[in-house]
């Protein structure tokens, strides 16, 4: 089978060559999945083309080669979906452009609103038909790569190679112009700050509302680590999982018995997800039990009235700022982009439309600065230059070490009183006061 398509195997250098013009939109994915080979050999035509846009995110790698081999931005110029912890570094060198987007409208941008030229897609090692996997990042490459005008498979022997129980995480090598084949680095991975006691506060609040049978949708970082290590603990059972980014919270459920998938509507016994992101150990058991998951693409994954289907499900996402309305500030410093909204949105749509489910947005109450200044993360309105990524309406309900607040369906005064109760107590006075003047 495989012999068939000798003549699209190709060096990676060839492949840049015959796939990348000057001028050309080129797409290298999304989070953990990341072209290495393709990036190297395109950077070595730094001194041949023009103005490629390059776009991606979530880079957890240590290293983007067309970004590193041209800081003047002379032939390449990178675009990023989400900020993630490379991308930091690119962006106080002026060295990454942000896009905002919701992920969920991500596959209707490609499909009706932007050019893409080039797509560079990691693949699984093929299967003796010629099937490959997408590995950890399904994201939407096969709107992506439906659009493109060329297309290159990047195999990459280290990638899981599950191809949903469905063929949902499944590309043949037919649809690549190109195919390309060498030795990788090994995956990267990406590890999180053991849990606060502040996290574990708010982890308790939270699972203590969460019912045996609940379908959990978790963000990354402290407190849905924590989540998952209390629910872990206790009596809870058949949790489901249907997620944007499968992690190792989810691979702790599982360990623990908790993970069965047993009372899901949709997909029931298997974890859905459409991105995969955490320590090798979770790719293993990706790799290992594929019949335990569901990987599938954003339009499968991200839609709200998809999401809605299943009952109870519980969305849990950290923050940066909420202010008494109830807005939320998920994603920047004042100006300066931190991550991305990515699913956020998706996830507290789908929560409030599912029969019993909650949608939950967590922040500490305060932090301390390294003047040894304490700051409310609650404040009277999110500032002028910060992001108000999720607006007041979406707001579900609101948790900090103090409590949990429930917004929807509350007025703008009683929204103000609920999110004063769990704010830290040194600035309850002054968000009263506040309050007070504005909402009566």
């Amino acid at each position: 089978m495989l012999a068939e398509y000798k003549s699209k195997f190709v060096t990676p250098e060839e492949a840049a060559a015959r796939a990348v013009r000057s001028g050309d939109w080129v797409d290298y994915g999304f989070g953990a999945g990341f072209p290495e080979l393709m990036d190297r050999a395109l950077a070595g035509r730094r001194d041949e083309l023009k103005d490629v846009k390059i776009r991606g995110g979530l880079v957890i790698r240590p290293r983007i080669e067309v970004v590193e081999c041209d800081p003047e931005r002379s032939a390449f110029t990178y675009y990023s979906w989400h900020i993630g912890d490379y991308e930091r570094k690119l962006q106080s060198r002026g060295l990454v452009q942000f896009l905002p987007v919701m992920l969920r409208s991500l596959p209707e941008l490609y499909r009706n609103h932007i050019r893409v030229d080039v797509a560079f897609v990691p693949v699984s090692t093929p299967d003796s038909s010629g099937y490959c996997g997408l590995g950890l990042s399904n994201y939407a490459w096969r709107t992506i790569f439906e659009q493109a005008r060329t297309v290159v498979f990047e195999i990459n022997e280290r990638l899981p190679r599950l191809q949903g129980v469905d063929g949902s995480h499944r590309v043949h090598i037919s649809e690549a112009d190109y195919i390309v084949e060498g030795e990788h680095e090994p995956l990267p991975v990406r590890s999180y700050k053991e849990a606060t006691d502040i996290d574990k506060k708010i982890a308790d609040l939270v699972v203590a509302e969460i019912p045996d049978g609940a379908v959990l949708s978790l963000g990354v970082g402290g407190v849905p680590f924590a989540v998952a290590n209390r629910i872990a603990q206790s009596d809870r059972k058949d949790i489901g999982c249907h997620t944007g980014t499968i992690s190792d919270a989810f691979l702790t459920l599982y360990r623990a018995g908790k993970l069965t998938n047993a009372r899901k509507e949709i997909d029931t016994g298997r974890s859905t997800w459409n991105l995969a992101m955490g320590s090798q150990e979770l790719y293993d058991w990706l790799d290992a039990e594929p019949e335990r998951f569901r990987p599938g693409d954003l339009d499968y994954v991200h839609n709200p009235y998809r999401i809605a289907e299943m009952k109870q499900v519980i969305s849990i996402n950290g923050g940066v700022q909420l202010d008494l309305m109830g807005q939320e500030n998920g994603e920047s410093a004042g100006t300066r982009q931190l991550s991305g909204i990515g699913g956020q949105m998706d996830f507290l749509e789908g929560a409030f439309r599912s029969q019993g489910g909650k949608g939950f947005v967590c922040i500490h109450s305060s932090r301390v600065t390294k003047d040894g200044e304490r700051k409310s993360n609650i404040l009277p309105f999110i500032p002028g230059g910060s992001t108000v990524s999720a607006p007041r309406t979406m707001i579900q309900y609101a948790a900090t070490e103090y409590g949990v607040a429930k917004l929807s369906g509350r007025s703008l005064k009683e929204r103000a009183r609920a999110m004063i109760s769990i704010a830290h107590p040194d600035f309850r006075e002054e968000l009263e006061r506040y309050a007070r003047e504005t909402f009566g």
